[in-house]
């Protein structure tokens, strides 16, 4: 509600009200942002990874998580997966170790239609969040359960398919929680949004590098492995010197 100046107000009491009124006026602090990760692990069709990769840079993903193999099929994501940070596990466990204690997810949710799963359009959503993808043939695995706080489905009102393909039904749970988390829309041009300028790949196409702590580690075991057997050889060395001259004594 704007306030009128006071009668016979002076210019510096003036000054005062509009400040107080576009103070007033002011919006509450900004929440942080809400992050999503997508885990994917066991994925048949390996052009799916693709085809997730470029709905999670859309709808603006924190990362797309590889479990097991490192290696995945770009096809289907026309480029997008350049913009779209990778991350790489080896176990389900891990994962879920990292998305908890370092990422600060709150829960990680399995999308899958199961007793007890919630609604998408629910929003059953409390804070930074992952979702692990099932197979497209059989779903979630008893290994991929067990890592899962719970879980979200997607409502169908058809008869004629009795699932989604994994990349759609990612886009949509993707969709779903951006507009929780209220993520600032994109801008357009023209009949299509903006797109960033391209990264430079500091990886092959397709392969998850080694994160740069694992690759810093790696290294210096390799120091300390090639400084011990620089020792090793040396102290070969003394003792052989040693054995030629106590032959010669003797």
């Amino acid at each position: 509600i704007l306030r009128h100046p006071r009668p016979n107000s002076m210019a510096g009491d003036d000054d005062d009200e509009r400040r107080t009124v576009t103070e007033d006026a002011s919006a509450p602090p900004s929440t942080p942002r809400r992050d999503f990760y997508v885990c994917v692990h066991n994925v048949a069709k390996k052009h799916n990874v693709g085809n997730v990769a470029r709905s999670a840079t859309a709808f603006g993903a924190k990362s797309v998580v590889l479990i097991g193999s490192r290696q995945f099929n770009t096809f289907g994501a026309q480029g997008s997966d350049n913009h779209v940070e990778f991350e790489h596990f080896e176990t389900l466990q891990e994962c879920r170790r990292v998305m908890i204690d370092e990422r600060g997810c709150t829960q990680i949710l399995g999308v899958e239609i199961v007793e007890g799963a919630l609604a998408v359009h629910a929003h059953p959503f409390t804070g930074n969040t992952a979702f692990i993808l099932g197979n497209e043939g059989h779903g979630l695995t008893e290994q991929q359960k067990a890592i899962c706080d719970g879980y979200v489905y997607i409502p169908q009102y058809g008869s004629g398919t009795a699932s989604l393909n994994v990349s759609v039904a990612a886009s949509i749970v993707m969709h779903h929680f951006a507009l929780w988390a209220q993520y600032d829309e994109r801008a357009r041009e023209g009949e299509k949004f903006i797109v960033a300028e391209r990264r430079q790949r500091t990886s092959k196409r397709g392969v998850i590098g080694e994160h740069p702590d694992a690759v810093r580690a790696r290294r210096a075991a390799a120091r300390l492995a090639a400084q011990n057997d620089d020792r090793d050889d040396n102290v070969d060395d003394d003792g052989g010197a040693g054995e030629n001259i106590e032959s010669v004594i003797f």
